[in-house]
């Protein structure tokens, strides 16, 4: 599918900037990172934070990629 909406949000600078770095050394660009995020919301109908940080907490359901390729296969995306 042709992607071709956009999305505009303000954040703090510090954070935009923080958060772009972190993205880079995941190998992630920003619109990446988001997409990945829309997709995370969909398929749980709602924020997958509060019930991943839990899992992820207590060391259950955890998954490891090689690289983003191998993730977005993984996640059909």
């Amino acid at each position: 599918m042709r992607k071709s909406a956009m999305i505009r949000a303000r954040v703090e600078p510090e954070l935009k900037t923080d958060v772009e770095k972190i993205f880079g050394d995941l190998g992630l660009t920003t619109t990446e990172a988001i997409t990945l995020f829309y997709h995370q919301v969909k398929s749980k109908r709602g924020l997958p934070l509060l019930e991943t940080a839990k899992k992820t907490n207590e060391g259950k359901e955890l998954s490891e990629y090689n690289d983003l390729d191998e993730f977005t296969k993984k996640m059909g995306i």
